[in-house]
């Protein structure tokens, strides 16, 4: 087996990758394939935390839907986090591997509050670390989250989780002339307006000198290969 190139990751996953082909909610399968490709990574010596969303439960285009405000909705969304990450806690306990859910906002009787430095220690003894609760704050998503919690964590970089295999200049899904990007620069992904990642959690990246590596997490052998070959995804880098 091929050795990683890094030694810390953050692994960035939608809400949307724990329901599988289902259109709410968590699906069994999912989880259980995400455990075992975090697991799989875990045993070649890698130090792995996961920022995880929760559009699997509440999605942003539902507060208008609802007529919500915001700040509550995005409120919302940061509980549904926390459901996903007890959910991800318990998926890899039952493979032997250990992790602390940690939260951004204050809910002490399920998972503990974000603290740097207890969060580095856990990964210093190996253990998965699932940040959960955006940044604790509403209007930043996710996607933001995972930036700033590899900017503080010192990760060599962030491997966003998708449904494709890569950046594309429209939806390869519903265009079948969709143009795949290899590789690109936060500038290029930032001009050309990209909507794989939002651009606050681009500049963030690009500032503290992390590459994203945008890959679908769903093929087989996907997050090990990200870790090691990097092939068959798209690599977002500096100048």
């Amino acid at each position: 087996m091929a050795a990683p190139r890094y030694k810390r990751v953050v692994l960035k996953l939608s809400g949307e990758a724990l329901m599988g082909a289902q259109d709410f909610g968590m699906d069994h399968f999912a989880c259980e394939h995400i455990a075992k490709s975090v697991k799989e990574i875990c045993e070649m010596g890698l130090e792995v935390s996961i920022v995880v969303g929760g559009g699997n439960i509440f999605r942003g285009r539902q507060a208008a839907e609802f007529g919500f405000e915001q700040t509550p909705a995005d409120h919302i969304g940061m509980l549904a986090t926390m459901i996903n990450g007890l959910i991800l806690q318990q998926s890899l306990a039952r493979l032997g591997i250990e992790s602390q859910v940690m939260s951004a906002i204050t809910c002490t009787l399920i998972a503990e509050s974000y603290q740097w430095t207890h969060a580095m220690h856990a990964l210093h003894k190996g253990r998965v670390v699932i940040f959960v609760g955006g940044t604790g704050n509403p209007y930043f998503t996710t996607d933001t989250a995972a930036a700033l919690r590899a900017s503080e964590t010192n990760a060599e970089i962030l491997l966003k989780a998708t449904k494709v295999d890569g950046i594309y200049d429209k939806d390869p899904v519903h265009y079948p002339d969709a143009k795949k990007f290899d590789r690109l620069t936060f500038s290029e992904a930032l001009s050309k307006n990209l909507k794989f990642m939002d651009a606050t959690a681009l500049a963030l990246c690009r500032e503290n000198g992390i590459p994203v590596y945008v890959f679908d997490l769903f093929e087989e052998g996907a997050l090990r290969k990200a870790v090691t070959s990097k092939s068959g995804g798209s690599l977002v880098t500096g100048e």
